[in-house]
C-alpha cells in the first residue's frame, strides 16, 4: 500500500471516528425527543403518525432539490481544483437548489393534502414546507466542509443541535402550542442546524468572486447531476416508502409505532452517512489518478466497519427491544417485530451504500437503474405484505413488520447486484464479510438472551445493552482487526 493510500485510509478513519462520536450524540438526543412525542398525553402514536407522514415527503423532496450536490459537488471540486474559485463552483448549484426548494415549498403550501393524507392538521402544521429550502441548503454546505475533510460541523449540525433543539422544542410546546407542537419542533430545528452549518462554510469558502448566474452551465448541470440527484433520493426514499404505504393503508397510531420503531433502527444507519462525506472526496481524487485497486481496498475497509459496528448496535439493540420500545411508550412495544426487521436491514444494506459511494462516479446511470429497480421492489413486498396481513387479520403492528420485512430483502438485494457491478467495472473484488463477525455475534447473543431473560427490564437495558456492546466489540477486536482497521481508532499525523 502506498504512503498516498495510507493517508487516504486515515483520513476516511478520521472522518469516520469524528462521525462515530457524533453517533452517540444522536443517540442520546434522539431518545429524548421518542420519550416525549410517545409517552407525552398531547401527542402519544397518532400524532407522531401524522408527523412522519408529512416528514418523509418534505425530506424526500429536499433531497431532489439538492439537485445531486451531496455527493456530486466533491467529483465537481476535484474536476476544477486549481481552475475555479470554489465558491463559485458551489454557487451554481445552489441557486439550482434555492429555486428548486422554494417552488417545491409553494406547491406544497397549496396542496397540503398530500404532505398529510389524513386531512388532519392545522394551518401551523402547513409552515412545516418552509424547512425545505433550510434542509437543503443545509446539504450542499455540510457536502462542501466535507470536500476538505471537515466533518467537525456535520456532528454539531446532524447529532447536536438538530435533535436537541426538536427534542426541547417539542417539550416547551406541550404547554404552548399542543396541537402543532411537533411541526413547530421540527421548524426550529432544522433552522438551527442550517445555521450551525452555514457559519464554518461561510468562514471555509466566503463568498463567489466574480460570478454570474449562467443559465447554460447551470442548465447542464441540472442535467449531469440528475442521475446523482435520484439516486440520493432513491436511497433515502427506500427507508420512506414504507411510511409513505402506511400511512395510506394504516391506522396513524400503527405508523408512529412503526415511525419510532424507525427512528431507534436509523442510529446505526447513522454509521454509513459517517463515512459518505469523507468517502466522496477521496474516491474522485483516487479516480483522477485511475488508481482502481485502491478505490476498491478504500471501500472494502469502510464497507467492513460499518458493517461491524452496525451489527454490534443492531445485537444490542434488537435482544432487548421490547425494552428499547417499551422506553418510548408501552403501546409501541408491538412494534418490536418491526425493529428487528429495520435493524437487520441496515446491516444488509451496508455493502450496497459504499459501493454505491463508487458506482455514482464510474457508472451513474446503470447505479440509477439499479436504485429504480430496488425501490420499485421494496414498494411492491411493502404493498403485498401489508394486504397480505390485512387479508389475514392480522392487526396493525404485524402489517409495520411486513413492511419492515420487505425493506430489508430489498435492500439485501441491492447490496449484491450494486457490489458485484462495481467488482466487475474495477476488475478488483469487493466484499467486506468476514467470519469473525459470527464468532462475535455468538457471545453477544449469548449475554443479551442471559440478560432478557433473568434481570428485569430497566436492568437488562442498563446493563445488557452495555455488556452486548462490549462481548461483541471484544471479539471483533483481537480476532477481526488488523492493522488498517485499528486506523479508526487511532489518532494519525497523515488523518
Amino acid at each position: 500500500m502506498s504512503a498516498h493510500e495510507r493517508d487516504d485510509i486515515a483520513a476516511l478513519a478520521k472522518g469516520g471516528r469524528t462521525n462515530l462520536f457524533g453517533f452517540f450524540l444522536r443517540l442520546a438526543a434522539r431518545i429524548p425527543f421518542l420519550f416525549i412525542a410517545g409517552r407525552s398525553s398531547v401527542y402519544g402514536p397518532a400524532a407522531l403518525g401524522r408527523f412522519a407522514s408529512a416528514l418523509v415527503l418534505i425530506e424526500l423532496t429536499s433531497m431532489l432539490c439538492t439537485m445531486g450536490e451531496k455527493r456530486g459537488l466533491a467529483q465537481r471540486l476535484s474536476e476544477t481544483e486549481g481552475q475555479v474559485h470554489p465558491a463559485n463552483v458551489i454557487a451554481d448549484g445552489t441557486i439550482l437548489a434555492v429555486i428548486a426548494s422554494v417552488s417545491a415549498a409553494v406547491f406544497f403550501w397549496f396542496v397540503p393534502g398530500l404532505l398529510f393524507p389524513g386531512g388532519h392538521y392545522t394551518w401551523i402544521d402547513r409552515l412545516m414546507v418552509i424547512a425545505l429550502p433550510p434542509l437543503t441548503m443545509t446539504e450542499i454546505w455540510l457536502a462542501a466542509l466535507a470536500y476538505r475533510l471537515r466533518v467537525t460541523p456535520t456532528v454539531w449540525s446532524r447529532a447536536i443541535v438538530e435533535p436537541w433543539t426538536i427534542s426541547i422544542m417539542a417539550a416547551a410546546m406541550i404547554w404552548l402550542a399542543p396541537e402543532s407542537g411537533l411541526s413547530i419542533a421540527y421548524i426550529a430545528s432544522i433552522m438551527a442546524a442550517a445555521l450551525t452549518a452555514f457559519i464554518p462554510f461561510f468562514r471555509e469558502y466566503g463568498v463567489p468572486r466574480g460570478w454570474r448566474p449562467r443559465p447554460g452551465p447551470m442548465r447542464r448541470l441540472a442535467l449531469r447531476s440528475l442521475p446523482i440527484a435520484l439516486a440520493d433520493a432513491i436511497e433515502w426514499g427506500t427507508r420512506r416508502v414504507d411510511i409513505f404505504l402506511l400511512g395510506f393503508l394504516a391506522p396513524a397510531s400503527a405508523v408512529g409505532v412503526y415511525y419510532a420503531a424507525q427512528q431507534v433502527a436509523s442510529l446505526p444507519q447513522k454509521l454509513k452517512t459517517s463515512f459518505e462525506p469523507v468517502l466522496g472526496p477521496v474516491i474522485t481524487r483516487n479516480l483522477k489518478e485511475r488508481d482502481y485497486a485502491a478505490i476498491a481496498r478504500q471501500v472494502c475497509q469502510v464497507g467492513f466497519w460499518i458493517t461491524a459496528s452496525q451489527a454490534g448496535i443492531a445485537l444490542a439493540l434488537g435482544i432487548p427491544g421490547n425494552g428499547v420500545m417499551g422506553l418510548v411508550g408501552r403501546e409501541f412495544v408491538g412494534g418490536t417485530g418491526a425493529l428487528a426487521f429495520l435493524l437487520t436491514a441496515e446491516v444488509v444494506a451496508a455493502t450496497a451504500v459504499v459501493s454505491e459511494a463508487a458506482l455514482i462516479y464510474v457508472a451513474r446511470v446503470r447505479n440509477l437503474w439499479v436504485s429504480l429497480a430496488t425501490i420499485g421492489l421494496q414498494a411492491l413486498l411493502t404493498l403485498g405484505g401489508i394486504l397480505m396481513m390485512q387479508r389475514l387479520g392480522f392487526n396493525s403492528l404485524f402489517q409495520a413488520a411486513a413492511a419492515a420485512a420487505a425493506l430489508m430483502v430489498a435492500l439485501g438485494l441491492a447490496s449484491v447486484v450494486k457490489s458485484r457491478m462495481l467488482s466487475r467495472i474495477l476488475g478488483e473484488p469487493i466484499n467486506n464479510w468476514r467470519w469473525a463477525l459470527v464468532w462475535a455475534a455468538a457471545p453477544a447473543v449469548a449475554i443479551g438472551v442471559l440478560a432478557v431473560r433473568f434481570l428485569p427490564e430497566w436492568a437488562a437495558l442498563a446493563f445488557g445493552i452495555p455488556a452486548i456492546l462490549g462481548a461483541y466489540f471484544l471479539v471483533i477486536w483481537k480476532r477481526a482487526f488488523g492493522p488498517e482497521d485499528r486506523r479508526l481508532f487511532q489518532k494519525t499525523k497523515a488523518a
